[in-house]
C-alpha cells in the first residue's frame, strides 16, 4: 500500500494537462509505442475534433524510483467549467493532485476553483508551471503568482515543458515524495467509491472504484450499497489504456468492476460496492447530487424512437453521471425529455454524442434555467419550462437563480467586459488587481443572462485572454414575461421563453427577423408574431410564393383575369385554414445564436 500513490491533473482548459499526462504514460512505458498517439487518454473523436477533455480519464503507471517499483494511478480531468462534475469525481478518487499553470497565461479562473476544490478535499498539491519553452512564457512571474495564492516556497514549483519533456522526471518525483500513500485497513470490511462507469454492449456496464477499505478478489459475491443489488465480481483488474485483469485488487488501488450488469439504473456514480457477507457499516461520503443549471427539452425528430432515445440517455448517463432528464411532452414536438445540463457546451456534446454513439437525432429546444414561482395561494413551484407556468393571474412573483461570476482578465479589457457584465444585469461585488496588468472581477448576475452567448461574447472582447468560472449563489425576485412565439395564430410552445421585461420587446423582435429568414415560402401568407400574454409585441410576415395564374391571358376582358384571381385567392383561403407550417431545427439552434 505504501507504494501507490494516487493524483489528478488539474488546470485551467487549455494549459495542457492532456500534454502533460502523455509524458508522463511515456516516460513509464505504460503503453507500447505502437499504441502511442498525443493526447492518448482522449479516446472520444469528439474530445480529439475540438481538443478539449470531455471525460476524466484513469491509467494505472509503473515508475521505479531508487530502486523500488511505485504504482501510480493518474486521471487526467476536464478543464472547461461546464465539466466541473467530472473534477469533483476524479478528487474524490485521489490524494493528491498536480496543479498546472500555463506560463504564457498564467493563474485564470478555473484553475483557482479547481484549487479551492482539492483543498477541499484535503489533497496534496504539486504546483507545476508548464510550456516554459514557449517565446511568450513568463516562468518567474506565474511562480511568484503561484507562491502568492498557495503560500508555497518558490522551490516547490515545478518548470516544466510538457510538450518536450523537460523538467518532467522531476514530477515523478515529487508525487512520490510529496503525495501521501492512500490510508486504509485491508482486512476491514470493503469499501470502494464508484466514480464513473461505462456501457459495453458485450459485457454490460463496467463500473470503476477506488477501494478505501478491504481487499476485492475475482468471483467474490458483492453488493452495491445504496441500490442493495447483488452480484458475482466475474473480472476485476487494473485500468491501463485497455482493461488488465488482477485476482486481487487492495486498498488505495483503483480498477474496474466487470459483474455482468445490463440494467443502467443500478449502477449510480458515488456508490459503495462491499461484500455480501461481511458488509460495510455505512456507505462511504460521495460527492453530492450535481446541480443542473441549464434545462432543454431533447425530442426524437421521428416520435416512434422515443423508448431508444430514453435507452440511449440511461446509457450515456452512466458515462456522464452529470446529465439528469425527466419524461415531458410538448404540443408541437411530441413526447421527449426534460434535460438538464451542467452549461450550454455540456448541452452541446450531449447532443453530438446521442447522434455520434446512439444514432439518434434529436431535436432541441430553447434553454433556459428552472424558476420559483410563488402563486397567490402561498405555493411554491419549480418551473423549468415556459408551458409549465400557471395563469398570470395566478402567480405573485417569480425568483431566478442568481451565480457569482469570477473573471479573470487584462487589465486593458476591464471597460469592454464590465460593459458587458452590466448590460447582462450583474452587479459589481469587488475587483482585486493581482499584478500590474491582471485584474479579477466578481460579479452577482442572473443565470438566465449568461446561459445563451455570454462565454462568446466574454472570449470576443478580451481576444481570448478572459477567463469565466462561476457558482450557483441564491435566488432573487425578478421582473420576468413569458414571450410565446405565435406561426399563423398557434403558439410554438418549443420556442416560448421566460424573459426581463426591458429586454422582451427587442428579443421579440429580433426572434421575428431570424425566424422570417429561416422559415421556408409557403403557398400562403404566414405571419410570425412576438407575444407576450394577449398583446403582440413584434410581426413579420413570410409572403406566399405566388403563381402567376393570369401569364396564359394575353389581351381579352379583365374579368376572365379577375376570375382566375378569385379562383386562387379561393385556393389560398383554404390552404391556409388546413395547412401547417414546420419549424426547421435551424430555426431552433438559431435562437441561441441571437447578439
Amino acid at each position: 500500500m505504501k507504494y501507490i500513490r494516487n493524483f489528478c491533473i488539474i488546470a485551467h482548459i487549455d494549459h495542457g494537462k492532456s500534454t502533460l499526462a502523455d509524458r508522463l504514460i511515456e516516460m513509464t512505458h505504460a503503453i507500447s509505442e505502437r499504441e502511442f498517439q498525443d493526447q492518448v487518454l482522449d479516446n472520444m473523436d469528439l474530445e480529439r475534433e475540438r481538443g478539449i477533455t470531455i471525460k476524466s480519464h484513469a491509467i494505472c503507471m509503473e515508475y521505479e524510483h531508487q530502486g523500488t517499483i511505485y504504482t501510480l494511478n493518474l486521471i487526467d480531468t476536464p478543464g472547461h467549467v461546464d465539466f466541473s462534475y467530472e473534477v469533483s469525481r476524479a478528487i474524490a478518487a485521489c490524494e493528491g493532485a498536480l496543479l498546472v499553470v500555463d506560463a504564457t497565461q498564467g493563474i485564470q479562473a478555473q484553475t483557482i476553483s479547481n484549487l479551492y476544490m482539492a483543498l477541499e478535499h484535503d489533497l496534496e498539491i504539486i504546483p507545476v508551471v508548464n510550456k516554459i519553452d514557449m517565446d511568450a512564457a513568463k516562468p518567474e512571474e506565474v511562480r511568484d503568482d503561484i507562491v502568492e495564492l498557495l503560500g508555497c516556497k518558490p522551490d516547490d514549483v515545478l518548470m516544466v515543458s510538457a510538450r518536450t519533456g523537460q523538467g518532467v522526471d522531476k514530477i515523478f518525483q515529487a508525487i512520490i515524495e510529496r503525495i501521501p500513500p492512500p490510508a486504509g485497513d485491508p482486512n476491514a470490511p470493503l469499501q470502494a467509491l464508484i466514480f464513473d462507469s461505462v456501457f459495453n454492449s458485450y459485457r454490460g456496464i463496467i463500473a470503476y472504484f477506488k477501494i478505501v477499505n478491504g481487499t476485492l478478489r475475482t468471483n467474490d459475491f458483492v453488493k452495491f450499497f445504496n441500490t442493495g443489488k447483488e452480484y458475482h465480481a466475474d473480472e476485476i483488474g487494473v485500468l491501463k489504456l485497455k482493461y488488465e485483469p488482477r485476482s486481487e485488487l487492495t486498498v488505495g488501488q483503483v480498477g474496474y468492476i466487470i459483474s455482468g450488469i445490463k440494467n443502467s439504473r443500478e449502477v449510480k456514480v458515488g456508490d459503495t460496492i462491499t461484500h455480501v457477507e461481511n458488509p460495510c457499516e455505512k456507505a462511504i461520503a460521495g460527492f453530492e447530487d450535481v446541480k443542473p443549471m441549464v434545462f432543454a427539452g431533447v425530442y426524437p425528430i421521428d416520435p416512434d424512437e422515443y423508448e431508444e432515445l430514453r435507452a440511449s440517455l440511461e446509457k450515456l448517463q452512466l458515462n456522464d453521471a452529470s446529465l439528469s432528464f425527466v419524461p415531458e411532452s410538448s404540443a408541437a414536438l411530441g413526447f421527449g425529455f426534460r434535460c438538464g445540463f451542467l452549461g450550454l457546451l455540456h448541452m452541446e456534446i450531449v447532443q453530438e454524442r446521442l447522434d455520434r454513439e446512439f444514432n439518434m437525432s434529436v431535436i432541441t429546444t430553447v434553454p433556459n434555467v428552472s424558476y420559483k414561482v410563488y402563486t397567490t395561494k402561498g405555493e411554491v413551484l419549480d418551473v423549468h419550462n415556459p408551458s409549465g407556468l400557471p395563469p398570470i393571474t395566478n402567480i405573485d412573483h417569480i425568483e431566478e437563480p442568481y451565480i457569482l461570476a469570477q473573471i479573470i482578465t487584462r487589465t486593458e479589457f476591464l471597460g469592454g467586459i464590465m460593459k458587458l457584465c452590466l448590460d447582462k444585469r450583474g452587479i459589481l461585488k469587488n475587483q482585486h488587481f493581482s499584478s500590474h496588468d491582471r485584474v479579477e472581477l466578481n460579479f452577482e448576475m442572473p443565470l438566465a443572462e449568461i446561459v445563451f452567448d455570454f462565454y462568446d461574447k466574454l472570449k470576443s472582447i478580451s481576444k481570448g485572454y478572459a477567463s469565466f468560472d462561476y457558482h450557483p449563489s441564491n435566488y432573487q425576485p425578478a421582473n420576468l414575461v413569458k414571450l410565446d412565439i405565435l406561426l399563423n395564430g398557434d403558439p410554438v410552445d418549443a420556442l416560448s421563453t421566460l424573459i426581463h421585461r426591458d429586454h422582451a420587446y427587442d428579443f421579440g423582435r429580433r426572434m421575428c427577423e431570424k425566424l422570417k429568414e429561416l422559415i421556408p415560402r409557403q403557398q400562403f401568407d404566414v405571419a410570425i408574431q412576438a407575444a407576450i400574454g394577449s398583446k403582440i409585441i413584434a410581426r413579420e410576415t413570410i409572403k406566399a410564393l405566388r403563381k402567376d395564374v393570369t401569364a396564359k391571358c394575353y389581351g381579352g376582358d379583365i374579368t376572365r383575369k379577375r376570375k382566375l384571381l378569385e379562383k386562387q385567392k379561393e385556393g389560398k383561403k383554404r390552404m391556409r385554414q388546413v395547412g401547417n407550417v414546420e419549424v426547421p431545427q435551424q430555426a431552433f439552434l438559431a435562437v441561441l445564436k441571437l447578439n
